[in-house]
C-alpha cells in the first residue's frame, strides 16, 4: 500500500535491526486519514470472505481494525490485556501472548458472549513479527468454535517468522507493508529494491 509505505519512510524511525517506531501515525498518534485508507484496503481484500466480526488486541490494533470493521459493517471486538471486574475466567476465552516490543507476556481475554460458533472472524493487527499476538487471537477464535476468515496486518516484519507460523496453520495473511530488513537504519520493503534512509 503506497500511502502506508510513504508514511513509514517519512515518519517512521528505525530504532534497531528489529524495531521500527511508528508512533507518529499508527500506535501512539493516529493519522485518521491513513487509517481510513487502511480500513478501505483491508475491507477490499477480505470483502468476499463472509466476515461477520473483526478482532484485534488492545490497543495499537484498534484504529486500523475499527476502520476495517466500519467498512465491512460488522462489529469490532478487541481482546483485553487486563480483565475488568465484569469478567471472570468462566465467562471469557483467553490466551497467553508475548509482546516482542514490550518484552512481556499478557493474558488476553474476550467475553464468551461476543464470538459465536457460526462467526467468521477477521484478525487485524498493527504489526506481525513473531506471530504471537495473531496466534493468541487465533486460539481465542478457535476456543469459541468460530472460523478465522483471515489475518490482516498493517506492517509485517518479514525477516521474522510470524508469517511462516501462521501459514503453517493454513491461514491467509494479507500485509499492507512487508519489510525485508531494517539493517543500517534503513527500511527495505520486501517488494522493492530501492532503499530509503530514515
Amino acid at each position: 500500500m503506497k500511502q502506508l509505505k510513504e508514511a513509514i519512510l517519512e515518519r517512521g524511525t528505525v530504532l534497531s535491526t528489529g524495531v521500527l517506531k511508528v508512533d507518529q501515525f499508527l500506535n501512539h498518534q493516529v493519522d485518521t486519514t491513513l487509517m481510513s485508507e487502511i480500513g478501505v484496503e483491508f475491507a477490499r481484500l477480505f470483502e468476499n470472505d463472509q466476515v461477520t466480526k473483526v478482532i484485534t488486541i488492545e490497543s495499537s490494533g484498534i484504529a486500523p481494525s475499527f476502520m476495517c470493521a466500519h467498512q465491512l459493517q460488522v462489529p469490532l471486538i478487541f481482546a483485553r490485556k487486563k480483565k475488568s471486574l465484569t469478567m471472570n475466567q468462566a465467562t471469557v476465552y483467553s490466551s497467553r501472548v508475548y509482546s516482542f516490543t514490550k518484552q512481556e507476556y499478557s493474558e488476553v481475554t474476550v467475553s464468551k458472549e461476543l464470538i459465536e460458533k457460526g462467526d467468521r472472524v477477521l484478525l487485524i493487527d498493527d504489526f506481525l513479527a513473531n506471530g504471537e499476538a495473531a496466534s493468541g487471537l487465533v486460539s481465542i477464535v478457535e476456543q469459541a468454535g468460530a472460523t478465522v476468515a483471515g489475518v490482516g496486518i498493517v506492517i509485517e516484519k518479514s525477516f521474522q517468522d510470524g508469517r511462516k507460523k501462521l501459514e503453517e496453520r493454513g491461514l491467509r495473511i494479507e500485509s499492507l507493508a512487508r519489510i525485508a530488513s531494517l539493517d543500517g537504519s534503513t527500511v527495505t520493503f520486501i517488494d522493492e529494491t530501492a532503499l530509503v534512509n530514515n
